[in-house]
C-alpha cells in the first residue's frame, strides 16, 4: 500500500528490491508495483515475512527516508533513520550543543503553547465543552518560558477528559482509542523525523526532551504541536466505529497515514503537513545558527478536518 509517500509492507512474501531509483515490491519474481525513491516519506514493515536487502536500508538512509517497523497487532515499535549525511551535518550539531539553556527554553515555550492552543481548536470542533475550551485557550497564553509550572500535563489532563471521556488514559500498551493514536503518531513521528535530519539537525538532542535511551529527543518536541492533528483524526474514527477496532484495518491505517496530506496555513499560504514539518525544521535549526528564536509553527485551523 502507498499513500501520500508512505509505503506500507502488510502482505506476506513481498520481496522488495532497488532499480533505477525506484523502489520495487515483488510477489516472489512477479512485479506489484513501484516507487521514486525520492518521493517517499517512510517505509512501513508491518507484514511479519519480508525480505530486503542491506542496499535498500542504505538507499533510505541516503534519502533521511526512515523505515518503520511494526510488531504484533501492527503496533509499531522501532523507527530505523539516518544520523548523517547532511554536508552541514558537524556545524549544525555544535550549534545544538552549543545552545543556550534560555534559547531552548523560549523554543519550548513556543512549542507548547501551540500545542495546547491546538489541542483547544480540536475540543471545540468535536464538543460543547465551551468552558474547558476556554480555559485551554487561557492556559496556552499563561505558558512560561521553558514551561516551568508544567502547563503541558495539566492542559493534557483536561484535554483527554474532555475529548475521550472521564475513563480514558492514555497508556501505549492499552486497547480502545490509543491503537489509533500509537499508530497516528508514530506515522507523524517517521515523517517528523525526515524532516528534522534532512536539515542536518541531531534528531538525539533535543530542545526540551532528555534521555540517554530515545535516539529521537528533538524529533518527539518538534512533532509536539502536530499531536492534536492525529487526535482529530483518531477522535472521528473513534465517532465512527466506536469501539469495534481489534485490528488496524487498512481502510483505518489509510485514514490515519492522511494526516501528512491535509493543509494547513503556512507562511506563504495553505502546504501540506509534511511540507509544514520540513519548513519548522528549517526555522528551528536558524534558531540554533543565528542563536535566536525564529521558530515559526504553523495554524492547523485550516486542517481538513477543521474546516
Amino acid at each position: 500500500m502507498a499513500l501520500n509517500n508512505i509505503v506500507e509492507i502488510s502482505e506476506n512474501g513481498r520481496h522488495l528490491s532497488l532499480f533505477r531509483g525506484f523502489l520495487r515490491i515483488l510477489d516472489d519474481r512477479q512485479e506489484l508495483g513501484r516507487v521514486v525513491l525520492d518521493d517517499m516519506t517512510a517505509l512501513v514493515l508491518s507484514a511479519q515475512q519480508i525480505s530486503l536487502s542491506k542496499n535498500i536500508m542504505v538507499a533510505l538512509a541516503e534519502r533521511s527516508i526512515p523505515i518503520i517497523i511494526c510488531g504484533k497487532n501492527w503496533h509499531p515499535i522501532s523507527i530505523c533513520n539516518s544520523v548523517s549525511g547532511h554536508h552541514e551535518g558537524a556545524g549544525v550539531l555544535y550549534d545544538q550543543i552549543e545552545s543556550t539553556t534560555a534559547l531552548r527554553k523560549r523554543l519550548w515555550q513556543k512549542i507548547i503553547k501551540k500545542k495546547i492552543y491546538n489541542q483547544a481548536l480540536i475540543l471545540e470542533r468535536h464538543t460543547g465543552k465551551t468552558n474547558d475550551v476556554v480555559l485551554l485557550k487561557k492556559m496556552s497564553k499563561q505558558v512560561r518560558s521553558g514551561d516551568t509550572d508544567n502547563k503541558e500535563a495539566r492542559a493534557a489532563k483536561l484535554y483527554w477528559k474532555s475529548l475521550m471521556g472521564k475513563e480514558f488514559k492514555r497508556d501505549y500498551n492499552s486497547l480502545n482509542q490509543n491503537i489509533l493514536l500509537n499508530y497516528g503518531y508514530t506515522i507523524l513521528r517517521a515523517a517528523t523525523a525526515r524532516a528534522v535530519t534532512a536539515t542536518g539537525l541531531h534528531p538525539a538532542i533535543g530542545v526540551f526532551h532528555r534521555n540517554r535511551n530515545n535516539p529521537f529527543c528533538l524529533v518527539d518536541d518538534v512533532m509536539e504541536p502536530f499531536r492534536p492533528i492525529v487526535d482529530d483524526v483518531v477522535y472521528r474514527l473513534w465517532q465512527k466505529y466506536g469501539d469495534n477496532f481489534s485490528d488496524l484495518t487498512p481502510e483505518i491505517k489509510q485514514e490515519l497515514v492522511a494526516v501528512l496530506s491535509l493543509d494547513l496555513i503556512g507562511e506563504k499560504g495553505m502546504t501540506p503537513l509534511v511540507n509544514a514539518l520540513a519548513r519548522v525544521a528549517q526555522t528551528l535549526k536558524e534558531s540554533f545558527q543565528e542563536k535566536e528564536n525564529h521558530l515559526i509553527l504553523p495554524d492547523i485551523v485550516a486542517v481538513g478536518s477543521l474546516l
